[in-house]
């Protein structure tokens, strides 16, 4: 009888959420525990628990999923299990909280496939502008394109200050460089725009953050993304199915829709490579771009 693929979900909020939950499953793993408010100091004790609980051979049977809604803390809680194993025995990790890890990776993906296929760019270099960006998919987001290159800035709603905290975190982690900007009111977000190549809408559900005065009024933008699947959305005339759709002022628009798809084949496929894996595996938002982009190719 083949040895049964378990996954243990980790959140440090009360609940797990059921979309990740259904994922998995769906992806191939026979068991799914979860548990919540875990705190980063349980993480070792739960780990071990983990790998000395089955033989050495049968660890890559056995996964670990970081959630929650705070990336470094879901970074920070997989490097915390890294550090408790203990060879030979060792368990699959993969971190995505709130499903910001692949959202953003599916987000980035798809605007690199638009800018290649219509204006024949790379993401090297871009002017890129996030918004929403001291949520989890905008700080994703952001990470993700500086690594490739871009020059990024993370636009803080609420002024320049948590933005500032996020850029300096994304320099110490990952040795990159991202600037903030203050995104507070209607003319410091069309100062940011019209210097941009890319917007990354990244804002909370029902939150309208460009309005059809602000596309006119960035003559530079090439493409413009957004998550948000709530009306209002985002960005104004931005339909949710939209992949391509010219916007006011002539930049082309990718809704939450069309990449939703994307996301949810990334995290189904990133749990299929823990289960399919010959030894352990750890993922992140490294992996989950690296899958979004074969996928959109």
């Amino acid at each position: 009888m083949p040895d049964k693929q378990i996954l243990h979900m980790l959140s440090p909020l009360k609940h797990v959420s059921p979309f990740d939950a259904n994922i998995a499953l769906d992806a191939g793993y026979d068991i799914v525990v979860p548990y919540g408010s875990v705190t980063l100091e349980e993480i070792t004790g739960l780990v071990q628990d983990a790998i000395f609980s089955r033989p050495p051979k049968r660890g890559r049977c056995t996964g670990i999923f970081f959630a929650g809604k705070d990336a470094l803390l879901a970074l920070d809680m997989m490097q915390r299990a890294q550090a408790a194993m203990v060879p030979p025995f060792k368990v699959s990790l993969f971190a995505d909280p709130a499903g910001s890890f692949t959202t953003a990776a599916a987000m980035v993906a798809h605007v690199e496939r638009l800018l290649r296929r219509e204006r024949g760019r790379e993401l090297r270099g871009l002017r890129i502008a996030v918004f929403g960006a001291t949520g989890v998919v905008g700080f994703a987001s952001g990470v993700i394109a500086a690594l490739e290159g871009a020059q990024v800035t993370l636009v803080g709603h609420d002024g320049v200050a948590r933005v500032g905290r996020a850029a300096g975190e994304i320099a110490r982690r990952f040795s990159a460089t991202v600037e903030a900007a203050d995104g507070s009111d209607h003319a410091r977000i069309g100062t940011v725009l019209r210097s941009a190549d890319v917007a990354f809408c990244a804002g909370r559900a029902g939150v309208r953050i460009l309005d059809a005065e602000l596309l006119r009024g960035a003559p530079h933008l090439l493409a413009v993304a957004d998550v948000n699947a709530v009306p209002p959305l985002g960005v104004e005339g931005l339909d949710v199915m939209a992949d391509g759709a010219k916007l006011d002022g002539g930049s082309l628009g990718i809704g939450a829709l069309a990449i939703g798809p994307t996301k949810s084949a990334t995290e189904a496929g990133l749990f299929r490579r823990m289960i399919e894996a010959e030894k352990p595996v750890a993922l992140d938002f490294r992996d989950a771009f690296a899958l979004a982009r074969d996928l959109v190719r």
